[in-house]
Order: structure tokens, then sequence, then C-alpha cells
């Protein structure tokens, strides 16, 4: 099915579709693996989970390992159907850009 091309402008900065992106394609990540792939600090990152959690597009979960606890993000259904929207909706606008 393909999904209806909304622009969502949580999703559109720079770093939250990369870290969409990349939950996109597997079923969660560790709050470290994302933060070393996007080169930012701890903060950043934090900052920009945060704001797709709020959203609902991004479920959080803390694991412990050891003395330590490890946090864990995964996109969730509305992420995933938020994220497809706006990729259909980039992949129009680049298509206006087309010449034929």
């Amino acid at each position: 099915m393909t999904a209806e091309p909304v622009f969502n402008e949580v999703i559109h900065a720079s770093n939250r579709l990369q870290i969409c992106a990349m939950l996109a394609a597997v079923e969660a990540l560790e709050f470290a693996t994302v933060r070393d792939a996007l080169a930012i600090s701890d903060s950043v990152l934090s900052k920009h989970v945060k704001v797709l959690a709020d959203a609902g597009y991004v479920a959080i979960s803390k694991v412990p390992h050891g003395s330590r606890t490890r946090t864990w993000l995964a996109l969730t259904e509305p992420g995933r159907a938020a994220l497809d929207g706006h990729l259909a909706e980039l992949r129009r606008i680049a298509a206006m850009a087309t010449t034929t």
C-alpha cells in the first residue's frame, strides 16, 4: 500500500529524519548506536528523540545491563506511517524537478 504524501514538520528536521530512517529498518536500536551513527552529542539526540516521542513516533525503553541502563529506541506504528507519508511527499516534490 502506498502512503498518502503528507509533509511532516516533526520528522523533516535532518537529524529527526535520519533517526526515523534508521529505526524504520530495524525493530529497535540502542541510543548510543544512533548517536554514533549521526555523530551528535547525547543531549542533541535526546532533544530530537523527545520531540519524536512526544509526537508518538518513537518509543523509548530502558533496559538494565549490569550496573548500567541502556536506552533503546523504536519507531512506533504511527511513526512508520508518518515517515512513509513524509517520504512519499518528498518523492512527489522531487519529481517536480524532473524534466520530461
